[in-house]
Formats: C-alpha cells, sequence, structure tokens
C-alpha cells in the first residue's frame, strides 16, 4: 500500500510539472524548472542563511525555487534578512527600520553560523545582508531557477517598483501567510505567482475558498499540519500543494507519498536527490508494467 501511494504522489509531481510546461506560452518561461524544490533562504545548511554564497549554492544546486525575506531600512532600501533586527544571525544587534543600509552594512551576518558551526573566516567570511536588488540580479543572470520573496514587513509596493525597473516579472513569485499582503501583490501584477503560507492548524476549506476568489497559485501549509485529505482538496482545487519547511529525510519522503508537489527546505541538495531517486524509481517501474503487458 505504501508503494502505490508513493508511486501516486511521485505521479502527481510529474503530470505537474508537465502542465506547468505544457501552459507557458513564452519560450523563455518554458526553460523554467518544476522540480519542487524550494530552497529556503538559500542554501541555508551550508551556508549562512539569506546571504549571497547561499543564493550562489542554490543556483548551482539546480533548485526551482529559492526563498528569500525581506525588509525595509531608516532609509528606504529593501534589504534581505529574516528578522526585523539581526541579533539572531550578527555579531551586533541592529532594528533592521532604525538604520541606514550603510550602518546595517557594518553587521557581520554570517557570525553565528560561523560561530555555531565552528568554522574560522577563512571557511566562512564576513558577510552583510544584500540588497533585495542585487539578488534578483544575480537570479537574472540564468533561466532555470526563480525567487521567491517573503515581505516580512510592508514593503510590497517597493519590492514591485525594484522587480519592474529590473523588469524581473518572470523571474520573481511572492510567498507569506498575510492575506493583505498577497492581495496587494495581486493587484499590483496578477501574473505573479503567490505562495500562500497557511499555518498547520488552518481551516483548509476556507483557505481555498480565498486562495480560488484571490487568484493565488499555490497553497503552502506547515508540515506538521499536512494529511492526505487535505493534500487532496488542494489539488482538487487547482492548486500545487506545498509544504514548509522539512529538513528530515524521512518527512520528505512521507510527504511526497501524500502528493505534496513542493518542499521548502534548508538542505535543498539531499531533497534534489531524494527528488530524483524517487522519478527515476517510478519511471523504471513504469517501464516494467509495458513490458509486463507487451509479454503477455
Amino acid at each position: 500500500m505504501r508503494l502505490i501511494e508513493l508511486k501516486t504522489g511521485i505521479l502527481y509531481f510529474l503530470i505537474g510539472s508537465i502542465t506547468f510546461l505544457t501552459n507557458c506560452s513564452s519560450p523563455e518561461k518554458s526553460n523554467f524548472l518544476n522540480n519542487g524544490v524550494t530552497a529556503h533562504r538559500g542554501n541555508s545548511s551550508a551556508y549562512p542563511e539569506n546571504t549571497l554564497p547561499a543564493f550562489k549554492s542554490a543556483l548551482a544546486i539546480g533548485v526551482d525555487w529559492i526563498e528569500l525575506d525581506i525588509y525595509k531600512t531608516k532609509d528606504d532600501k529593501i534589504v534581505v534578512i529574516h528578522d526585523a533586527n539581526t541579533n539572531r544571525v550578527g555579531n551586533n544587534n541592529l532594528e533592521v527600520s532604525d538604520v541606514t543600509y550603510e550602518e546595517l552594512k557594518a553587521v557581520d551576518v554570517a557570525h553565528n553560523f560561523r560561530v555555531t558551526n565552528k568554522l574560522s573566516l577563512t571557511d566562512c567570511p564576513v558577510e552583510f545582508a544584500p540588497l533585495l536588488s542585487e539578488i534578483i540580479q544575480l537570479v537574472m543572470q540564468q533561466s532555470k531557477t526563480r525567487l521567491s520573496i517573503q515581505p516580512k514587513s510592508n514593503c510590497v509596493e517597493e519590492a514591485m517598483t525594484i522587480i519592474n525597473k529590473l523588469k524581473a516579472e518572470k523571474w520573481v513569485g511572492f510567498n507569506d501567510g498575510n492575506l493583505q499582503k498577497m492581495m496587494e501583490l495581486k493587484k499590483y501584477n496578477s501574473r505573479i505567482p503567490v505562495f500562500w503560507d497557511r499555518p498547520a492548524d488552518s481551516n483548509i476549506d476556507n483557505d481555498i475558498k480565498i486562495a480560488l476568489n484571490e487568484g493565488f497559485e499555490s497553497i503552502v501549509i506547515n508540515h506538521q499540519g499536512i494529511t492526505k485529505e487535505k493534500v487532496a482538496k488542494i489539488k482538487q482545487a487547482g492548486f500545487e500543494a506545498g509544504a514548509w519547511t522539512v529538513n528530515d529525510q524521512g518527512r520528505m519522503k512521507s510527504l511526497i507519498e501524500m502528493g505534496i508537489n513542493r518542499i521548502y527546505t534548508d538542505q535543498p541538495k539531499q531533497l534534489m536527490k531524494l527528488m530524483k531517486n524517487k522519478i527515476i524509481s517510478i519511471a523504471y517501474n513504469d517501464r516494467l508494467k509495458i513490458k509486463d503487458k507487451e509479454q503477455r
């Protein structure tokens, strides 16, 4: 029974990939990957989160989406950082909204990662929070991976101004649990995909009604609240079903068995291998079935 469920989950994933590619009207858009692997804050298990090395590594791995977080500084710069202050990641505690970008750049946001992993400055150099524009420009140098932006403060308009200026629309999406922010994004540009983050105990029926009304593309649930029934409902309504944030390989496998299309993870390399292995496995089993039918 578990093997059948596993095959079903992978089959949903493959069908979603084919559907996505088929529906792309632009040759450029058809080049984007759709492997269901979102690198959470970049490859944040191997490099300091939300830093240039973490994003470059995620691009090299070949994920289809990279997720990052943004705040606005005192001088209205949109910077990539997860928290409202630098206390958790940095060597000094500054409130992002209270300082200019130049002042923020004085903080080494790789500090905690270096200390936690007992790395030297050579192994883990000093990093400062990059600008959103810098990371968008990095992603725009290729056509396989896209960027999912999570606005932690009220800065959707400012982010969209940057995206429009760089002509980066096709490289970006947005994710967040805040309905007002995601609705605001859709008002600015309905073509940009939204990955709507939902808590584990959210009412999936209400979520689906809202997502349909607002034109969202994906519903992403905290993995602890995911069930096969929820996944089935999401897919039946025409949405991609996602899970956040999963770093345990066993849990990744169980979510794939349930039919989850997309997983947010700090371990993108591990998830990529798992996805590839499962796709190869189902393709091999399908060939065996075809061969068996031909011999009958």
